[in-house]
């Protein structure tokens, strides 16, 4: 009884295991089940990311967050994330005046998934960021020369992430006292406009001649800052 109780209880730390998992190549798999993780906010026009280009004034792509059951249970006691926390972020088209809808904005179509996986063993600079195909269950970790680490690093409130954006951790991260909201932050005449990502980001710590699905970093617009970055 005792041997099949144990059992039992593995099988359920297992199951309930909610940690990134890996091809024996390294290749991140996909976490189909991230919509049942913790929702953390949903933004809606917000630029930022290769996905900026779709955009639009008239129907503005919403992005979700989400971030696995443990990590955000581990936040609330810590202010801080915990070691093999996953973070997704998902895009959805936006739609208005259909059915009985005749205002605002809803959700429709995803255009993408990306995650951002602490593994502090695995990485360098512990985090990392995965781009997933519609199809594709496996993908390669963003080389680390990308600006959304950079971005991330120079922008994030609490251990490289953007919690400024999540309004319900914003006093648990200032209570603990792990938000720090200006650190890092880039002023307008200082900024320079990542083309890659849209990002407005600081040119003494970003890499400007990283490659990234066929695009380079080199070529940069100065211009002042006007919306916050949409990222995890």
């Amino acid at each position: 009884m005792k041997r099949l109780l144990m059992i039992f209880g593995i099988a359920t730390v297992l199951m309930g295991a909610d940690g990134p998992r890996y091809t024996p190549d390294g290749q991140m798999i996909r976490p189909d089940d991230y919509r049942e993780w913790i929702f953390l906010s949903a933004g809606l026009g917000m630029t930022y990311g290769p996905l900026k280009a779709e955009a639009n004034d008239a129907n503005p792509p919403f992005d979700n967050v989400f971030v696995t059951r443990d990590a955000y249970r581990a936040f609330l006691k810590t202010g801080v994330w915990p070691d093999k926390t996953v973070m997704a972020l998902e895009v959805r088209t936006s739609q208005s005046k259909a059915s009985i809808n005749q205002g605002g904005h809803f959700q429709a179509d995803r255009l993408g998934l990306e995650f951002h996986v602490k593994d502090e063993s695995r990485f360098p600079g512990k985090w990392a960021f995965f781009g997933f195909r519609d199809g594709v269950n496996t993908a390669k970790a963003i080389p680390r020369d990308a600006s959304c680490y950079s971005c991330h690093a120079d922008h994030g409130a609490v251990d490289t992430t953007f919690v400024q954006f999540y309004p319900t951790l914003i006093p648990v991260a200032k209570e603990k006292g792990t938000f720090q909201a200006a650190e890092g932050a880039v002023h307008a005449e200082a900024a320079v406009q990542d083309v890659v990502c849209g990002m407005m980001v600081n040119p003494k710590t970003t890499a400007f001649r990283a490659q990234y699905q066929g695009k380079t970093t080199a070529q940069t617009v100065r211009q002042p800052l006007r919306r916050r970055p949409r990222s995890i």
